[in-house]
This record gives structure tokens, C-alpha cells and sequence, in this order.
């Protein structure tokens, strides 16, 4: 059973920096593509980032490139989120998300290609 639980969330001022996790159980990582999302109050699930299976290709959400890091290690069935120069706009819950198909890279915003979701971290950005 595909098992993802994201920890590492918190309150952080603007400028500051955040490292989320994803653990992962129940499947071998390495087959597998995982996303970042994130959902404001009122506002519509935002795909963030991903690093798909195979080829570790990355995706990044204008909002964030240059800013925020994708990584996975696959020994230790993990994928983090590095999150740097945050800003208020980006707090929300964030999840991360699991799928074994391979799919073009642009597929990573959507979350309907992914079909296994951890509970959410809480980030918030504030002075």
C-alpha cells in the first residue's frame, strides 16, 4: 500500500527557508514520479514541483523556480523540498503525491496524474 507522510512545515518569516520531506512507504521510490503541490484557503490545489521517475527529470511552477529544489533519495525512499527566500504568498498546505506512469513533464501541475497523496504539511510565511 503506497504510504506518503510530509513533515518539516512550520512558520517561517519572509526570507527565510523551509525543508520538506516526503517518506515514502510501500513501493520502491525509484519507479515512481512525486510531486509538490500546495492549496491556499479558497484557492485551487497548485502543482509546485516534481522529479519524475526514470530520468529524475524536474519540474518547477513559475512561482517558485530559482527559488525552491526538488530531490529524492531513493536509498532511503525519500523526497524533499528545499524552499528558500519564501514569501507570504507561499503559504499553504503542501502535499506531496505519487505515481508509477511515465507522462510528459507538464503533467506534473496536474494533479490528477497523480493517484497517491500524503496528509499535507502546514507552511506559513509571516512576520
Amino acid at each position: 500500500q503506497v504510504q506518503l507522510v510530509e513533515s518539516g512545515g512550520g512558520l517561517v518569516q519572509p526570507g527565510g527557508s523551509l525543508r520538506l520531506s516526503c517518506a515514502a512507504s510501500g513501493f520502491t521510490l525509484d519507479y515512481y514520479s512525486i510531486g509538490w503541490f500546495r492549496q491556499a484557503p479558497g484557492k485551487e490545489r497548485e502543482g509546485v514541483s516534481c522529479i519524475r521517475r526514470s530520468d529524475s527529470s524536474t519540474y518547477y511552477a513559475d512561482s517558485v523556480k530559482g527559488r525552491f529544489t526538488i530531490s529524492r533519495d531513493n536509498a532511503k525512499n525519500m523526497v524533499y523540498l528545499q524552499m528558500n527566500s519564501l514569501k507570504p504568498e507561499d503559504t499553504a498546505v503542501y502535499y506531496c503525491a505519487a505515481d508509477h506512469r511515465f507522462w510528459g513533464l507538464a503533467m506534473c501541475a496536474i494533479p490528477e496524474s497523480f493517484g497517491s497523496w500524503g496528509q499535507g504539511t502546514q507552511v506559513t510565511v509571516s512576520s
